[in-house]
């Protein structure tokens, strides 16, 4: 087996190339000469105040790096991937941000046994060179019933503790006002996560084999499997199995929630779930909270700590009061820091009523008129033609496009047919023009429907005049034609149903000058130049619609969209002979 490509230039350069890109692209943040270390570019701006630092290894962007501004971290130190921080750089960052004048530093620390050590070691040392240190271990996952000697793993609950310590050291709380608040906080913390596939770090294979169509219940960030596999239920299966898991009595590490509790929620993508699915099991974790009696004050959703590319997601639970609440809105200038609104979730209305919308003109009832019994002839006969074209449609369409050409057209045509039974048509003909574009635009689908649909409606208003006016029909295709050009951006000679129509439309503009007896000439040839326009599309090369994704040699037939707008021009003419 080959380890999976990944978007990098090298397996040992992307952790500080990653680092580069990171602070590069952000004004507020800086790097350490020599060390993986990310400090606040405005370290001034610490002077008297507890400095936060927290850090672990690299793979879980956008932890800790995007945690760097005013209101969170002060600085963060990366390890390789997966692998914890050397305790030199640890030293390195607590000594600068002692060296820009805090007043102490608090070491926020995720609770795996590499990173107690070095960050303890780092500890001892930087109290030796008489800096006021103290360190938060994070151990909130909620994974194990019976934890081991190790404890609980620290996952992105981490990120809560540097939202809140964060928020309390720019209020310019001490270090041990600010360890005593979120020791506190920290009994009311859970995670887990869930995922439907393993990761693999750089250069390496994948952490574990999980079977397509299994996922994992309970496991880490560092690609460590988890403590339960399954077949993957729905989202809401798989969020209401997390809930249970996590605040079940029976085990040593649950998180204890009741009805009435008042709850902070983040839905946080291990890394490649997509934005879609995240949405989804956002959505299914406040209605299975809010069907516990559970008050969802705030939830963040997106990618908060990460697993390189595994597509799972963790859901962690803060239960929140008012102290805590405030402490969660305080603003930050931390990139990866979303930008939340502070009003509590639960309880909303969020629906908004649709606007009234004027009747379907296909409802409406519509008097008759002497140009009633004619209309109607055409229609009968340009709905029979599609239907009789349906097969000749879609073998066109095979050849450059999805093939059902003909089934848009026939639907179209059923649907004005289904009307024709049981409606008068109406006399005016824009009244005509708009029940026909409103039932092209519900009936017939795809973007066909929506072209026929622009032409009718844009054609309605200029058949608003007496019976015989021939100018009036003439304007009517005109304008309807270049609706169809303003928006499809088509135009002649593109492959397209414009290459029957133009020069249809074009020919019958002749009918503003043409005498009464000249009117039928001018229509017979418009028709003929729409059948040698559908034919010219041969050798035409494909420049709008989905055929222009086709290559061009192997398109030899005529476009289907010009060879129906043909032959509905003929069924019109033929009715009227």
């Amino acid at each position: 087996m080959e380890p999976q490509k990944k978007l990098i230039n090298s397996v040992d350069g992307c952790v500080d190339e990653a680092l580069r890109g990171l602070v590069g692209a952000s004004g507020g943040l800086s790097l350490l000469k020599g060390h993986r270390v990310v400090l606040r570019s405005d370290l001034d701006n610490l002077r008297g105040r507890v400095a936060l630092l927290s850090g672990g290894g690299s793979g879980h962007e956008p932890a800790h790096g995007g945690y760097i501004g005013a209101g969170m971290l002060s600085a963060a130190v990366a390890g390789g991937v997966f692998a914890s921080p050397p305790p030199a750089s640890i030293l390195a960052a607590i000594l600068s941000l002692h060296n820009a004048g805090a007043s102490a530093v608090l070491l926020i620390v995720k609770n795996y046994t590499g990173d107690r050590l070095n960050f303890g070691l780092a500890a001892e040392q930087a109290r030796n060179h008489g800096v006021a240190v103290d360190m938060v271990i994070v151990a909130e996952d909620c994974a194990f019933e019976r934890p081991s000697k190790a404890g609980r793993r620290g996952l992105c609950g981490t990120v809560f503790i540097h939202k809140l310590a964060g928020a309390l050291a720019e209020e310019g709380c001490s270090l041990d006002q600010i360890v005593a608040k979120v020791t506190g906080v920290l009994k009311g913390i859970g995670t887990l996560g869930v995922s439907l596939s393993p990761c693999s770090v750089p250069g390496c294979l994948p952490t574990f084999d999980l079977p397509p169509g299994d996922m994992e219940l309970g496991l880490g960030i560092h690609g460590e499997p988890g403590i339960k596999r399954s077949k993957v239920g729905s989202a809401d299966e798989v969020v209401k199995t997390m809930m249970h898991h996590m605040t079940n009595p029976d085990s040593q590490s649950h998180l204890p929630l009741k009805s009435g509790d008042s709850v902070i929620v983040c839905v946080n993508n291990l890394g490649a779930l997509s934005c879609l699915e995240m949405a989804v099991v956002t959505k299914a974790t406040i209605v299975c909270l809010e069907g516990r009696g559970v008050v969802v004050a705030r939830v963040m959703s997106g990618t908060f700590m990460t697993s390189l590319e595994m597509v799972g997601v963790s859901l962690t639970l803060m239960k929140a009061d008012p102290e805590t609440l405030r402490l969660f809105d305080a603003k930050t200038s931390a990139p990866a820091w979303p930008n939340l609104s502070s009003v509590t979730v639960s309880g909303r209305d969020y629906v908004t009523d649709a606007p009234v919308m004027r009747t379907r003109p296909q409802d409406g009832s519509h008097p008759e008129g002497p140009l009633s019994p004619v209309m109607r002839k055409v229609l009968e006969k340009v709905c029979s033609t599609l239907l009789e074209k349906k097969e000749e449609l879609n073998s066109l369409d095979r050849a450059a496009g999805d093939g059902d050409c003909g089934n848009t057209h026939a639907q179209a045509a059923r649907a004005i047919q289904e009307w024709l039974r049981d409606h008068v048509v109406p006399g005016c003909p824009e009244q005509l023009f708009s029940v026909l574009a409103g039932l092209v635009q519900e009936k017939m689908g795809g973007s066909s429907g929506a072209l026929y649909s622009l032409f009718l409606t844009a054609a309605a208003g200029h058949v608003t005049e007496g019976p015989s006016n021939a100018a009036a029909w003439a304007g009517a295709m005109h304008a309807g034609t270049q609706a169809m050009r303003r928006y499809g951006g088509a135009d002649p000679g593109d492959r397209t149903m414009l290459d029957a129509l133009c020069p249809a439309v074009d020919e019958l503009m002749k009918l503003t000058t043409a005498p009464p007896g000249g009117q039928m000439a001018v229509l017979q040839t418009a028709v003929q130049k729409a059948a040698s326009g559908a034919e010219s599309t041969r050798s035409l090369t494909a420049r709008a619609g989905r055929a222009s994704y086709i290559a061009a040699d192997r398109v030899t037939l005529p476009d289907p969209g010009a060879v129906a707008v043909a032959a509905i021009l003929r069924a019109v003419l033929e009715a009227l002979e």
